[in-house]
């Protein structure tokens, strides 16, 4: 597949065979419930031919939600798990000098590219890995993305 051509989403991670293991939908939205999440993935879904994954991110600057398995198939489905964001981008917030409330939609996608890099290229996930994301490893995301590539949204 041609990166240009495979994603329409903010990012995508292919594993380290080339196939796409994760897309991530980025949103500076506070406050999302799981339904409208789950609503607007459907709607993003409805308009427009997608390459199917088996993990889906709706990354926000509070909540994580995450598709996993059939559910990631799906367009109508709420997330398969509810994570709170807020210990897992702080770091990077303050590393940026900016609040989840301020924060461009541009800026949190490169936060969360940056998160995901940490992810791919960790060699012992536990030890490199805070608590707070130890559902990273339980969730099998971790294997799936290990030594992986992410890619950008193409250019509209």
């Amino acid at each position: 597949m041609v990166a240009s051509l495979s994603s329409r989403w903010d990012l995508s991670v292919d594993n380290r065979a080339g196939q796409l293991a994760l897309v991530v939908e980025v949103k500076r939205k506070t406050g999302a419930s799981p339904q409208w999440a789950a609503s607007l993935r459907s709607n993003i879904l409805a308009h427009g031919t997608f390459p199917k994954a088996p993990y889906f991110l709706m990354v926000f600057p509070d909540q994580f939600y995450l598709w996993t398995g059939a559910d990631a198939q799906l367009d109508q489905s709420e997330p398969t798990y509810t994570i709170d964001a807020r210990p897992i981008l702080q770091p990077y917030l303050e590393r940026a000098g900016v609040t989840a409330e301020k924060i461009s939609g541009q800026s949190l996608e490169l936060i969360v590219e940056s998160w995901l890099r940490e992810i791919i290229y960790s060699e012992n996930p536990y030890e490199d890995l805070d608590e707070s994301q130890h559902w990273v490893i339980d969730l099998g995301l971790h294997a799936a993305l290990a030594g992986g590539k992410i890619e950008h949204e193409a250019a509209a």
